[in-house]
């Protein structure tokens, strides 16, 4: 913790002095281009693997980059920030990020449900199409079935995030491009 209080201090009397005038035009307004779903693991920085600036990315993070379909009652918050950035951002990309060796990815598939908690077992139901598609490929071990997981994680979340009615009706218009990225 004391790593971070002193890098909090560094920022507040180096980075945010040189950038005041971006912090201060970004304080009144933001106008991100990009809705940045990814993976809320440490290893995984949307900015940084960008290299985007601050205000070009509206970023949501969860473990395994899921997204309910429209009707799961576990998906609110996640289809609200969705919602947000369509409607008040006015976003007009929508980008899914997968990554190599994710742990909500490496459970969903290795590991048997009765070993996993409840909210663990519920979140990755969201992404059960993954182990199905999967498991039929036994010829598949080690990176190379975790990238098919991986892969197939992204797609389908892309399809989970047409489901939701502010993604399909933005969709229908033109106004906005999904994007899948491992």
């Amino acid at each position: 913790m004391e790593d971070l209080l002193k890098g909090l201090s560094r920022f507040q009397q180096n980075v945010f002095e040189k950038k005041r005038s971006l912090f201060k035009a970004l304080n009144k307004e933001q106008h991100p281009r990009v809705l940045f779903i990814s993976c809320s693991d440490s290893r995984v920085d949307p900015s940084l693997i960008t290299q985007s600036n601050l205000g070009d990315l509206f970023v949501l993070r969860n473990a395994g980059n899921i997204i309910p379909p429209h009707g799961a009652n576990m998906g609110i918050g996640q289809e609200a920030t969705i919602d947000y950035a369509i409607h008040h951002l006015h976003i007009e990309h929508v980008i899914v990020c997968g990554h190599t060796q994710c742990g909500a990815m490496d459970a969903l598939v290795n590991t048997p449900a009765s070993e996993l908690s409840q909210p663990v077992r519920q979140w990755l139901g969201c992404a059960e199409a993954v182990r199905a598609i999967v498991n039929q490929h036994p010829e598949l071990v080690g990176d190379e079935r975790m990238m098919k997981a991986t892969q197939a994680n992204v797609k389908l979340q892309l399809q989970h995030i047409a489901t939701l009615p502010s993604v399909a009706a933005a969709l229908d218009r033109k106004a906005l491009q999904l994007h899948g990225w491992v």
